[in-house]
């Protein structure tokens, strides 16, 4: 697995150069780490709107 990424990052580089291709690794890794924000907040908000609708009810 990570020979087939070292290849994929080489033909990357050889596409469009490095400062491109370091361009489009970092905002691919910046779309996954806000992908993982949202997640984590629509959760946090899904988990405290449940948890009042329990503490209502007793």
């Amino acid at each position: 697995m990570p020979i087939l990424l070292i290849v994929l990052i080489a033909i990357l580089v050889a596409q469009v150069g490095f400062w491109k291709a370091l361009g489009a690794i970092f905002g691919a890794v910046g779309v996954l780490i806000l992908f993982v924000l949202v997640l984590a907040a629509t959760l946090a908000l899904a988990g405290y709107l449940i948890f009042r609708r329990v503490q209502q009810r007793f």
